[in-house]
């Protein structure tokens, strides 16, 4: 009564073998890496682009080989068809179809990086970003900033200063107006942050004052330990009501063909808002984006009677708390190099 089943099982082994052969070939395909030529491949997948859509063309790009329904089929019987997340990945060297699948469901996409620097003006920073690679430029120079970046109430209506210099990092798609946003409400953030732990009795009202010091701070300092000292100095003649008689401001202020050379004839300039050899107190705006260091340290300034400094020409600079003494650093510093140089302030 068996004998039908003794005729069937040869047969079934057949079928087994060939089975367990197909399975074996799709391992196979499956696990050799794939042809990705040079260091890398950027596979872009857009939103709303079909699993079968992608397998397809990596196809026509040759880095699948062997029949991409093979793909397809593992694809769907697995989940990863349905599973996979947008944007731009990079495969490099070594990956084979299992790594892929699960990259592309990980969502480790490709990210980039736009890196802002302490001490960069606005014109600096969108400079910078018109010329990144891979941002997409939206940001109309000649249009108002402020609307362009959707913000209704910014700290103040000029924008120097007001974006954080830090590494940003992005992915495909991203504007140079989203790096800017990003740049001005973590600026508020660290500003927020430094101004709830302020010193007592500075001489701010507000948190915009603090910053247009931080970013002088940060503009004269080339020794980081010496930010506080140099807030101290500045600090200490605000209090005092005499000028701050610091070089950058007075730059800030003059054309850029001229920014170069600084000359007495700048420094005698009254017509120069950003004179502060010539007016009192604080110049009308932050005159670069300081970092945090420099914002902690002009809210966290180290008097310590000194009234004056000068660079001694190795990026420390010589503190004084006598006009006397300042004048023979002066002297020992800078007029044996430059003899139109002028950092003696004038007296009051």
């Amino acid at each position: 009564m068996f004998k039908w089943l003794k005729r069937l099982l040869p047969l079934s082994l057949v079928f087994v073998t060939l089975a367990a052969l197909v399975v074996l070939w799709a391992d196979q395909q499956l696990t050799r890496p794939l042809n990705v030529a040079g260091d890398e491949y950027l596979l872009d997948l857009k939103p709303g682009t079909g699993f079968s859509s992608m397998a397809a063309s990596l196809a026509a790009d040759q880095v699948i080989d062997y029949p991409v329904e093979l793909l397809n089929i593992y694809a769907r019987f697995t989940g990863y068809a349905g599973a996979i997340q947008s944007g731009e990945y990079r495969l490099q060297p070594g990956l084979n179809s299992y790594d892929l699948l699960a990259l592309l469901v990980s969502g480790e996409v490709v990210r980039y990086r736009a890196t802002l620097i302490e001490g960069w003006t606005f014109a600096d920073l969108t400079a910078y970003l018109a010329a990144h690679p891979d941002l997409d430029k939206r940001f109309d120079s000649d249009a108002p900033v402020w609307p362009q970046l959707g913000i209704a109430n910014p700290l103040h209506e000029n924008p120097e200063g007001l974006f954080f210099p830090d590494t940003y990092s992005f992915v495909k798609g991203a504007t140079d107006i989203g790096i800017m946003k990003r740049a001005y409400l973590r600026m508020l953030s660290v500003l927020d942050e430094e101004w709830a732990g302020r010193s007592e009795g500075l001489p701010f009202t507000d948190l915009y004052e603090a910053l247009i010091l931080a970013s002088i701070v940060e503009k004269e300092t080339g020794q980081p330990h010496e930010r506080g000292r140099i807030a101290g100095v500045f600090v200490s003649r605000l209090q005092k009501n005499m000028r701050l008689q610091t070089d950058p401001t007075v730059i800030y202020g003059l054309p850029m063909v001229e920014r170069k050379n600084l000359r007495s004839r700048h420094l005698a300039d009254v017509s120069n808002p950003y004179n502060t050899y010539r007016h009192k107190g604080l110049p009308p705006t932050p005159i670069a984006m300081p970092g945090r260091a420099a914002i902690h340290a002009a809210l966290h300034p180290l008097q310590d009677g000194a009234l004056f400094f000068v660079a001694k020409g190795d990026g420390s600079h010589q503190f004084s708390e006598t006009l006397e003494q300042h004048q023979q650093a002066v002297r020992d510093y800078q007029l044996q190099r430059r003899k139109d140089y002028r950092s003696s302030p004038a007296k009051q």
